[in-house]
């Protein structure tokens, strides 16, 4: 290889090599991801739950982070059709978080589909999901 060819190769890889750092730098940050555990009978802490991950959206913006809120036990509560939070639940999937329900609380409480909220999804188990939501790199919040 001549000199001549040597230095325009050696100028192309270097701006191809800039370019594709230049890339990688202003690409997307990763979205935040937060799961919320709710876990209590009580309406103050379901409502505590609701404001928090409202808080979190407001702040980061709807389009930068994913949440997700999981009820099992006495929390199962919050996403029953006649809850007290039923509104607020409403909003906030409307909002684009997250509500799933545990099917074991269910079956233990003897809970079908048709008692829950009509926005909601469901997970085999509560407990399992947070740990796999935290295994995913899911930020961990009980209010």
């Amino acid at each position: 290889m001549n000199r001549k060819a040597f230095i325009r190769t050696t100028v192309w890889a270097l701006s191809a090599t800039l370019a594709l750092g230049t890339m990688a730098q202003t690409a997307a940050p990763a979205k935040a991801k937060v799961v919320f555990q709710v876990s209590d009978g009580d309406a103050a802490k379901w409502n505590l739950a609701l404001n928090n991950a409202k808080n979190v959206q407001d702040e980061l913006g709807a389009d930068k982070v994913d949440i997700e809120i999981v009820a099992y036990g006495p929390g199962i509560g919050m996403l029953k059709a006649d809850a007290t939070t039923g509104n607020r639940v409403t909003e906030a999937t409307k909002a684009g978080m997250k509500m799933v329900a545990c099917e074991n609380t269910m079956k233990n409480q003897k809970l079908g589909k048709d008692d829950m909220h009509a926005g909601i999804g469901y997970v085999p188990a509560g407990v399992v999901q947070l740990m796999q939501r935290q295994k995913e790199g899911w930020a961990y919040i009980r209010p």
